[in-house]
């Protein structure tokens, strides 16, 4: 360790995976820590379940009722990846699928009035969803034909509408869709968080929409893609990327000091007697906690079932959206279903996916 290298990366989460992925391929030597003994960081896939269980201080899992502890990979923070999104992009440009597997997900439901309806994937499912009334149905497949004619630099594509000035409410106001189906809209389609989106300029909105109906369209009934072995496996291969091309890893070594000189300047990062010198550090926050500051919060809870979600068509992984309005909360939530003895997660304040 003590070596003098062009950065080091503490931390392995996906962002800090990535990082030192790209700078071992742009020729930079790295040096990359991390004080657990596992990939991923608080993103991490847990395996086996035992794991899990002693990290929350819980008794040991009965394998009667849970099976072999191998066979879980539970993920702390569980997102799914938009099929056409920006993540799978990198993916694919970087070579990091060679070492991946993915699944995909077979679909995503809204919560409404008690029960869990589908959303409707195209313009056929939208004619027959049990969301809307039959003239809702027409309307709504009019917005979904604009939305997928539009086009950003094409100005003739937005027929009387100004999406860079006009709010998101004034466009559902053109297509005479109701607050039913703007809600289910703007947080199953859209993937906002609350509603202040309504109030902004609606070029944002249509733009992740049509990120949902183009990621649709790659591979069938969902947008969704899925690692086959959990989130933990995308750190995972972007750390494979960066050994390939020379980077140094180091799991469970302990960070006792980011050390600088005279003028406030980063020199290296100390671990017990031994300092490795570098010209740049990049992070996690949990690294610097005297350095960054607490702005919100998300509430998470992590459900081991034995059945799949009621009204899911029996399906092994689907998405869940709880819009704000039908809970009377001040953010929507998400909940994700995955694998056959399945795991739900709750998550207030911050949308499932990755886009």
């Amino acid at each position: 360790m003590d070596e003098t290298y062009d950065a080091i990366v503490l931390g392995t989460g996906l962002k800090e995976c990535i990082l030192s992925g790209m700078l071992s391929v742009s020729g930079k030597k790295v040096l990359h820590i991390d004080r657990n003994k596992y990939y991923g960081g608080e993103s991490a896939s847990i395996t086996p379940l035992e794991d899990l269980f002693s990290k929350y201080d819980y008794p040991k899992p009965d394998e009667q009722a849970y099976g072999r502890g191998r066979e879980w990979n539970v993920d702390l923070i569980p997102k799914f990846l938009m099929a056409n999104g920006q993540l799978v992009k990198l993916l694919i440009h970087t070579g990091v699928t060679r070492y991946l597997e993915f699944k995909s997900v077979e679909g995503s439901y809204v919560y409404k009035g008690g029960k869990i309806f589908k959303v409707p994937a195209d313009e056929k499912e939208a004619l027959t969803s049990d969301l809307m009334g039959l003239f809702e149905k027409r309307r709504f497949k009019n917005f979904l034909s604009f939305v997928a004619d539009f086009k950003e630099d094409d100005p003739k594509t937005w027929k009387d509408f100004d999406p860079r000035t006009q709010t998101m409410l004034q466009l559902y106001e053109k297509f005479g869709l109701d607050a039913n189906t703007q809600d289910f809209t703007g947080h199953a389609l859209a993937l906002h968080r609350d509603d202040d989106y309504l109030r902004k300029p609606a070029m944002e909105t249509v733009k992740r929409i049509r990120l949902y109906s183009e990621s649709l369209a790659r591979y069938g009934k969902s947008p969704y893609l899925y690692p086959m072995y959990g989130l933990g496996e995308l750190p995972q291969g972007f750390a494979r990327l960066s050994a390939i091309y020379g980077g140094t890893y180091m799991l469970d070594k302990p960070v006792d000091e980011i050390v600088v000189d005279c003028d406030g300047r980063v020199v290296g990062v100390k671990s017990g007697d031994e300092v490795a010198k570098c010209k740049q550090v990049y992070c996690d926050p949990s690294y610097v906690p005297t350095r960054v500051k607490k702005v919100g919060q998300v509430v998470r809870c992590i459900c081991l079932l034995d059945h799949p979600a009621p009204n899911t068509r029996d399906a092994l992984s689907t998405q869940i959206i709880i819009p704000q309005k039908q809970v009377n909360r001040k953010s929507g939530m998400s909940s994700t279903q995955l694998k056959l003895n399945l795991i739900m997660d709750i998550k207030e304040c911050e949308s499932m996916t990755e886009q």
